[in-house]
């Protein structure tokens, strides 16, 4: 029972259980005990079970069993609820690995009389949709049939159910994907028909299907299913059955929904056959009735069955309309006949779907409409809605072609009307509906009288219908209309029908308004129709408008009627008058008919229109009489005598004398616009008339009489103007008339702004623009002043408003103002049109007032400005060029302003800029247009207004281009003056605008000296921080570009320079490009200076170029450029250093200050100093203060400025700079120097050199191909300046440290080692050459080298020079390094040995370094002979214990027994007893002193004993009284070591010695011999007592000398001795 422990267990996961042998085993103990375990212990293990099963492929055999255990399992325990739910997911997840398992357990022996467990029943009905399950639908479909016979509960029918449907549905399946599934399935498809048949005979006959429960909703599916698989001619044997069945359903209230899908079902899969048959066909009835009470069911959205069941329906319908059309329309229209409003309505949607699938016939359209016109007849208001939805469908059928469409119409207008109390959306649709009738139809309905109360709907849609017309360039009216009158109504009946209803406009509230709007939109049938005038008809375009707008502005009370017809026909009857006098022939009756018109009423308006429309009219044919009438009756303006003006009142006269003007003024406007031609023959006469009026008038000119007169003469310019034949007269009144403008436009005040005079002077002389003659330049130019003056300069808009009396009035002021400005504008459009290439001038003119220093003149200016730019660019050909041969002067002027206080002129300023770009950029793809250039691409698109706002660089970047030199040069020097303008961002946009010309077109500049002292001479003003900063750019840019005019200038400054040209100086080393071209002029300067020996005198350019490097150096900008002149310019500074140090440079002499921060003084330098600082710059600037680092830890600075330790110092620096950089840079200034090596000038010769022998201490350097480097070395150390041997030897002893010079080196060994007795510097470059030939020669060279220098190298270890001294010995310890590592033999250790006295004399010196050398060679040494004990002592030796190592290595020199070494230690010391340096022969003595004192002196020979005394009694007379003192200590103690017991027994004994020894006697002990044995020569006696004196001349001194001491050193003894 483990499994069921398990299972109990509160830890129990899906991991605890394996399907395996035993877990099944336990699995169906487990259930066998099932009833005595909790429901919840089986719940969890079924549920265990299933996600295994899941989650694991199961064998076949494994899976049969765990099958037999579940269905056992259901078939005894009976699981209900979630138990039994649980038992039907394990057995379909058995099912889904193999549905057959699960399937056969169908038909156990065991439920041959019983039914099988529900679950077992719902799992195969659900697995018989699993691929796989195909082989077992016969079969099982077979034990079905048996299953449907015994079941009788309602759950087991519903579980049977459950296999049916999936049964039915999966062979449905199979049957559609054709016939080659046949063989998949285990039953043909006529024994699957057979089984279906049978299937609904059992369902019928056994189960009762008559009450509204789940099971017949489900037995509903499966039926209709079965209806797919049943044989068609079986099937329509059971419509009857079937029919009466469905219709006792849905009297059972059965869902709906089901029985709508059996129903369609059924008639889809007759209508499968072709036809539904003769069945169907009598049920017909029956079925659509069902259908219709499906359809009157209420849809619900948000229920998915009851949305279902309105689809199915309205698709059962029409495929009956498919199969049965007339019959099933004529029963659609005996629903829709009926009384029954909620019949009518559903019945009404389904003929709106099933009439759009059907064929529209003649007689089903009759039908229709008959059907319709009865709907309308009944008019049920439920019905009304879903009608009009039924017509809109209708109409788009063409249903209204037929005479019953003008009763749809009808009922259609009638529910449209105002009046109707029908609801807002089925007026709506009514006014849809009538949108689609044609316009002269609705035109039609709409003067009909039957249709007054829907005349405003009415006329609105047609109103609206012919404005959309229009709008789509249609003719709204027909062209034919007048011609089909029987049809529609004639356009003068329209016009009537439309004017009458007009005169009551407030009639139904927008009767009149509607009738207006509908003749204004239907305006062409007026102009265009041949039946009406046409000049009626234009009429009618402006009239409508102001009538309307009357309408608007009163109410039906407040309305004048008689005003309103009046006016309504006014126009009308001053034409028809106009045309009468034209036919007559009577010129009398014309002449007296004009003046009387002329003397009519006159204060309305359209009176005087009237009246002119009516002259215009008669002087079509009487011209002459018309004018003269006219002229006439001018004459009350001017003559005192005869006016009847001045007859009135005073306050009126005027007013009067206004309206007489525009009478005159409006009828010559008319008789222009209707002349032919003839009227400009007495156009002149007719202007001179005119001027008279004014100048002769007869009442005050006060403001209103000059408004009224301008007002009527503008418009007559304006009609004259607007005439194409004007253009070919010529009016000498022209000029006399606009002058007269100007001098009202004078008159006006400037510090207000009160009337429009001024104004609408402007605008008549923008009229007149077009007429001959041309104005001339200078007119122009008075012209534009005076206007300019005029408007510019009127208050701010703000101080105007302050002067208003109230707001209104306040607003009027502004809106004036504007006006003005607009009219200003259109002024100088009309003078730029007629000569274009004057727009510079007209733009100049604004100069006063685009720098003027109120803000509204500024503002008003720029304005303008951008405006007529604007309006020039607008053109779109260039057929006349526009030279603007002052562009610099007007760029400067605008792009200034793009940085102006005040943020508005920025903005004008950037669209004025913009617009001037775009004339420049048109004109010139123009020009290349013409030469047959390809158009450049994208230009336009780079800049716009908002690039150039507030950036004055992208201004010169874009107009570079298009100036001249001159140009160029004139917007600078101009906007230089913009430098010190008290506003700091109009100087700073000075600054940038020069600045950004100098980057772009520096190059062409012209007066550089000019423009250079100008930037100067403000620089040294107090300007604005930024703008000094972007003028010191601009400098900058102009020095990059015109470097060798620039410079020149700045360096002849007088030195020490002022904080300008420093700052100058300095802003030279922040952009790459100028910093590279200015450091190269500096360059060249220096080089060409020093290019050949100078004289003594200084000069001062060459040092006025080191100050201008400090300034340009010390910034960090400047990296970049100085890296790339980087070699260059260093050698050039350095051999101007070197030139300086030797001239001879007056005491504190101060050329440059450099300043050290706030509140700390200047430091000051001069020529040295400076050049110094420069070189120190270079390499920080450079990128390298690794080299500066290196400089000072060598003291390099001193060294440079120094003429006698100059070369040194570029040694050292050289050095720095080979640590420091890259092998590139080495190189760059090896292929500099290379071309001076042997150049005539010392200075550089020296330098050149100097680099080139240091340079070699790198070794990509020394390994360059194709240079001599050796050879060039080896010349140098020839030639008899030292300084040219040291460089040479620096050079060799560099070469020697690289591969691959070993055997060219190795031959000049002997020649190197000549130079070891030369010159201190000398010696030691020869010294180091020698090392590192032998450090880094190859091995076999190593130890003959050495052998072959020692002899020569030894006496430098103790040379008198210590620089000689400590570079040998330090030499020594390193070739002795080398030499160790490669085993040295008997000889080269014979050498070596010979150092070990002479390093140990030098260890004596009081020199640290001296001693420190020592200590290292010795370490070597002791390394090589093997002497490892003393390695340490000497490693550290130092000064304070130099004296006890020298002890250490005395006693351990005696201690190796090596009588005979120490010996020639010994005798090698005796030769330093002779030196010339006191402190050798000291060393010497202290050496022999040291070493005897270790030795056991009895034992050495009488001889060698003698030797030692005296050798160092060679010494007892020495000048340094130290040596002498010493000297005799070191005899005594030699005494003291021969015999302590008795020196003088010691010396008598040394005496005999020497005695037997010259004799031939032998003494009777043997002793050791220290130094070598002395051959005797015996040839001659000569010889022989020669001999014998030298040996006995040294005891006999000892001898003396020891007696002379001790006289000496006895003291005087009185009195008993013993005491």
């Amino acid at each position: 029972m483990s499994f069921v422990v398990m299972v109990g267990s509160s830890e129990i996961t899906d991991r605890n259980l394996d399907v395996s042998e035993k877990n099944i085993k336990d699995f169906m103990e487990a259930l066998q005990v099932a009833g005595q375990l909790s429901a919840d212990n089986v719940l969890q293990t079924l549920k265990l079970l299933k996600v295994k099963i899941l989650n694991n492929k199961m064998a076949t055999p494994r899976c049969q069993k765990v099958t037999d255990i579940i269905v056992d399992y259901m078939k005894t325990m009976k699981p209900e609820g979630e138990l039994e739910e649980l038992c039907t997911e394990v057995l379909l997840a058995l099912g889904f690995q193999s549905p057959g398992i699960v399937i056969f357990k169908l038909w156990d022996r065991w439920h041959l009389n019983n039914l099988p467990p529900n679950g077992l029943l719902v799992a195969v009905g659900r697995l018989i949709f699993c691929q796989g399950a195909d082989p077992y639908i016969g079969v099982t479909w077979e034990y079905i049939l048996h299953l449907l016979r015994m079941a009788q509960k309602e759950d087991d029918m519903l579980a049977v159910c459950h296999v049916l449907k999936g049964l039915v549905i999966s062979a449905r399946k199979h049957l559609d994907l054709g016939t080659k599934n046949d063989e998949i399935m285990d039953i043909t498809q006529e024994a699957l028909s057979i089984k279906a048949y049978l299937t609904l005979r059992v369902l019928f006959n056994r189960w009762s299907l008559r009450s509204n429960n789940k099971v017949t909703e489900e037995a509903l599916v499966i039926i209709g299913h079965l209806f797919f698989l049943i044989p068609s001619s079986k099937l329509k044997n059971q419509v009857n059955r079937l029919t009466r069945w469905l219709m006792t359903l849905m009297s059972a209230k059965v869902a709906p929904f089901y029985i709508s899908q059996c129903i369609f079902q059924l008639i889809d899969a007759l209508a499968l056959s072709g036809c539904g048959g003769i069945n169907l066909e009598s049920q017909l009835g029956n079925i659509i009735g069902m259908l219709f009470k499906q359809l009157s069911e209420t849809v619900e959205d948000s229920n998915h069955h009851s949305v279902q069941d309105h689809s199915l329906s309205l698709k059962a319908f029409y495929i009956l309309t498919k199969l049965y059309n007339d019959r099933v329309v004529t029963l659609i229209r005996e629903n829709v006949e009926s009384k029954d409003p909620a019949k009518i309505v559903s019945t009404i949607q389904i003929f709106t779907d099933v009439l759009q699938k059907v064929p529209q016939t003649e007689q089903l359209k009759n039908e229709v409409m008959h059907s319709v016109i009865i709907m309308i007849q009944e008019d049920l208001k439920p019905v009304r809605r879903v009608l009009l939805n039924f017509i809109e469908m209708l109409i788009q059928h063409d249903y209204l072609a037929p005479p019953q469409g003008s009763i749809i119409i009808n009922y259609v207008i009638k529910l449209s009307e105002s009046d109707c109390s029908n609801e807002e959306d089925i007026q709506l649709t009514c006014s849809k509906i009538l949108q689609m009738v044609t316009l002269p139809k609705l035109i039609t309905l709409v003067c009909q009288p039957s249709n007054t109360l829907a005349f405003v709907p009415l006329s609105k849609m047609a109103t609206k219908m012919a404005l959309r017309a229009r709008s789509l360039g249609q003719v709204p009216y027909l062209s034919s209309f007048h011609l089909r009158p029987t049809q529609f109504i004639s356009p003068q009946k329209l016009l009537t029908h439309l004017v009458m209803f007009s005169l009551k406009p407030y009639r139904e509230g927008e009767f009149g308004v509607s009738s207006l709007r509908l003749l204004y939109a239907l305006h062409p049938i007026t102009s265009l129709h041949p039946v009406i005038n046409s000049n009626v008809g234009q009429l009618w375009m402006t009239e409508i408008p102001q009538m309307l707008q009357m309408l608007d502005d009163h109410t039906e009370k407040s309305l004048n009627q008689e005003e309103w017809e009046g006016r309504l026909l006014q126009a009308f009857l001053y034409k028809f008058f106009g045309f009468t006098l034209r036919t007559s022939r009577n010129i009398k009756m014309v002449q007296m008919m004009l003046s009387a018109i002329l003397q009519t009423v006159h204060e309305e308006l359209q009176e005087r229109e009237g009246i002119a429309v009516a002259l215009s009219i008669v002087s079509m044919k009487h011209l002459k009489v018309t004018l003269d009438q006219l002229q006439a009756y001018s004459a009350i303006l001017t003559d005192k005598n005869s006016s009847s003006i001045l007859k009135l009142m005073k306050e009126h006269q005027q007013r009067e004398w206004g309206l007489v003007c525009n009478i005159i003024y409006l009828s010559y406007s008319k008789i222009i616009s209707e002349s032919k031609g003839a009227i400009f023959m007495h156009l002149d006469d007719i202007l001179a008339i005119v001027l008279q009026h004014y100048r002769n008038c007869i009442v005050e000119k006060d403001k209103n009489l000059k408004l009224e007169y301008l007002d009527a003469l503008t418009k007559l310019i304006n009609i004259l103007s607007s005439q194409p034949m004007a253009f070919q007269f010529k009016f000498p009144q022209k000029i006399e008339i606009v002058t007269f403008m100007m001098e009202l436009i004078r008159e006006e005040p400037l510090n207000s702004i009160s009337s429009s005079i001024r104004q609408r002077a402007m605008n008549f002389i923008t009229n007149f623009r077009k007429l001959h003659p041309l104005t001339e330049v200078e007119e122009r130019t008075e012209l534009l002043q005076t206007c300019f003056q005029s408007v510019l300069c009127l208050p701010s808009t703000e101080d105007l408003q302050k002067e208003a009396s109230s707001s209104q009035e306040a607003q009027a002021t502004e809106d004036l103002l504007m006006e003005t400005l607009q009219s200003l504008l259109r002024l100088m459009e009309t003078l730029i049109v007629e000569m274009p290439s004057q727009i510079q001038y007209c733009l100049e003119h604004l100069n006063i007032w685009l720098n003027s220093q109120n803000d509204n003149e500024r503002e008003r200016a720029m304005w303008c400005a951008a405006r007529i730019l604007g309006f020039t660019a607008k053109w779109n050909n260039f057929g006349v060029e526009i030279k603007f041969s002052r562009l610099g002067c007007l760029v400067r002027l605008l792009a200034m302003r793009c940085q102006d206080p005040v943020d508005n002129i920025c903005f004008l300023s950037s669209q004025a800029v913009y617009n001037l770009y775009r004339i420049l950029l048109l004109q010139k793809q123009m020009q290349r247009k013409k030469q047959g250039l390809w158009e450049e691409e994208g230009k336009s698109e780079v800049y716009s207004a908002n690039v150039f706002y507030n950036n004055t660089f992208e201004i010169a970047k874009a107009f570079a281009e298009y100036f001249t030199e001159t140009q160029l040069t004139h917007l600078v020097l101009t906007a230089m003056e913009g430098l010190t303008d008290s506003k700091a961002t109009v100087s700073l946009a000075a600054a940038q605008l020069m600045s950004a010309v100098m980057k772009e077109r520096g190059r062409d500049m012209i007066k550089i000296e000019e423009i250079v002292e100008g930037i100067v001479g403000r620089l040294n003003l107090q300007l604005e921080p930024n703008t000094k900063e972007e003028t010191m750019r601009a400098m900058c840019l102009l020095a990059g570009n015109n470097t060798h005019r620039v410079v020149p200038m700045l360096l002849n400054k007088t030195l020490p320079w002022d904080r300008t040209n420093l700052a100058l100086w300095k802003a030279f080393g922040t952009r790459r490009e100028t910093t590279i071209s200015v450091l190269q002029l500096l360059i060249g300067i220096l080089e060409k200076l020093h290019s050949r020996e100078e004289s003594r005198e200084m000069a001062f350019q060459p040092v006025a170029v080191t100050c201008a490097l400090c300034e340009m150096l010390s910034g960090s900008l400047c990296q970049e450029a100085v890296q790339e002149l980087y070699p260059r310019l260093l050698l050039a500074i350095l051999h101007h250093l070197y030139w300086v140090i030797e001239q001879n440079v007056p005491q504190k002499m101060v050329v440059y200050n450099r300043e050290e921060g706030p509140g700390r003084k200047s430091k000051p330098f001069d020529p040295t100093s400076c050049a110094l600082e420069v070189v120190k710059l270079v390499f920080v600037a450079a990128a390298y203060e690794g080299v500066v680092v290196y400089a000072n830890q060598h003291h390099c600075w001193d060294l440079l400025s120094s003429p006698k330790f100059y070369y040194i110092g570029i040694m050292d620096l050289t050095s720095g700079i080979v640590k420091n950089c890259e092998p590139a840079i080495l190189h760059r200034i090896l292929n500099l120097i290379r071309n001076i090596l042997y150049s005539s000038n010392y200075h550089r010769r020296i330098l050149a050199r100097t680099f080139y022998a240091q340079l070699l201490w790198h070794r990509s350097v020394a390994q360059t191909v194709g240079q001599d480097f050796l050879g060039n070395l080896i010349k140098w150390t020839n030639e008899p300046n030292i300084i040219m041997k040291e460089v040479g030897l620096r050079g060799i002893s560099n070469l020697a440290l690289h591969p691959g010079q070993s055997e060219s080196l190795k031959s000049q060994v002997p020649f190197l080692r000549d130079f070891l007795k030369n010159e201190a510097r000398v010696t030691m470059q020869a010294v180091k050459s020698l090392r590192n030939i032998i450090c880094f020669g190859k091995q076999q060279n190593t130890k003959v080298v050495f052998c072959s220098i020692s002899k020569q190298l030894r006496p430098l270890i103790n040379d008198e020079r210590d620089l000689v001294k400590i570079s040998a010995t330090s030499a020594l310890g390193h070739m002795l390094h080398r030499v160790h590592k490669f085993k040295p033999g008997a000889i080269t250790r014979r050498e070596i040995y010979s150092f070990l006295v002479p390093l140990l004399l030098s260890i004596q010196d009081n020199n640290t370094e001296v001693v420190k050398a020592c200590g290292g060679a010795l370490t070597e040494w002791t390394k090589v002979i093997g002497w490892s004990s003393l390695t340490q002592t000497f490693q550290h030796t130092t000064l304070s214990d130099h004296i006890q190592v020298l002890e250490e290595t005395c006693k351990y020199l005696v201690g190796t027994k090596k009588i005979r070494l120490v010996g020639e230690f010994l005798s090698q010391s005796f030769d330093f007893l002779t030196s010339p340096q006191s402190f050798l022969r000291e060393a010497a003595i202290n050496f022999i002193g040291l070493t005897i004192k270790r030795l056991t002196m009895k034992r050495i020979h009488e001889d060698d004993v003698e030797l030692l005394q005296n050798a160092i009694g060679s010494l007892r007379n020495d000048p340094v009284e130290s040596i002498q003192s010493l000297v005799t200590t070191t005899l005594k103690n030699l005494d003291e070591y021969l015999n302590p017991e008795s020196i003088s027994a010691s010396r008598m004994s040394q005496l005999s010695n020497n005695i037997f020894k010259v004799t031939g006697m032998k003494t009777s002990e043997r002793k050791k011999r220290l130094f070598k044995t002395v051959k005797q020569e015996r040839d001659d006696d000569d010889n022989q007592k020669k001999n014998i004196w030298n040996w006995l001349r040294g005891p006999l001194n000892s001898l003396c000398n020891w007696h002379n001491r001790r006289v000496k050193t006895t003291p005087l003894i009185i009195g008993n001795s013993d005491k």
